[in-house]
């Protein structure tokens, strides 16, 4: 299966999906494509090291969202994406990708979804003091992290943990559970659903 995985910035997601592909944890999986909306972002280099194709296109270049998606379509065209992957995008898919993958489209969140939806996830779970966060992989959809749950896994906040040791666990739980859930949903074809 051909995947393009969608990423803002930093890209250690996008590198533990890299890393289990090359270590076979995701058979029948190609990384075809990595598409970045911020030409700042180090996942850029990232997948240049990895010798993944790139692409870079800024939305504030296109004259509406729909005009930057379809754009942006042509490319996963191009590319005979199948599914896509988003791993710290920070933009709203809108209804152009929507329609064109549904079903094809996964996120992951940093919280157990419906708690702490949004871009803050794991600093509102850690002020709002409760006692286990975790992450959420989920179906996109029109919404805001509102989207089918295909799988969470829990993380318990100790007394002498800092938002810092909190997001390190974090991470730490996303780069391993993330291409485990991705390999499961190319094995049962869940994408085609």
């Amino acid at each position: 299966m051909r995947i393009a995985v969608f990423a803002s910035g930093n890209g250690s997601n996008f590198t533990a999906i890299t890393d289990a592909i090359r270590g076979e944890e995701l058979k029948g999986a190609t990384l075809a494509l990595l598409f970045s909306d911020n030409a700042a972002a180090f996942v850029l280099e990232r997948a240049k090291d990895a010798g993944v194709p790139t692409l870079q296109l800024s939305p504030q270049k296109f004259p509406s969202k729909a005009a930057f998606e379809a754009a942006l379509l042509n490319e996963l065209a191009e590319h005979s994406i199948e599914l896509i992957v988003l791993a710290g995008y920070m933009r709203i898919v809108g209804p152009t990708l929507l329609a064109a993958f549904p079903n094809r489209i996964i996120n992951l969140h940093p919280s157990l979804l419906p708690s702490f939806p949004g871009k803050s996830g794991i600093a509102d779970a850690f002020h709002y003091g409760v006692k286990v966060t975790g992450i959420t992989i989920h179906y996109v959809d029109s919404g805001i992290d509102t989207g089918p749950i295909i799988a969470q896994e829990v993380v318990r906040i100790e007394s002498e943990d800092t938002l810092e040791s909190l997001e390190a666990k974090i991470h730490q739980l996303e780069h391993r559970v993330y291409p485990a859930v991705i390999a499961e949903i190319i094995h049962k074809g869940d994408h085609q659903s």
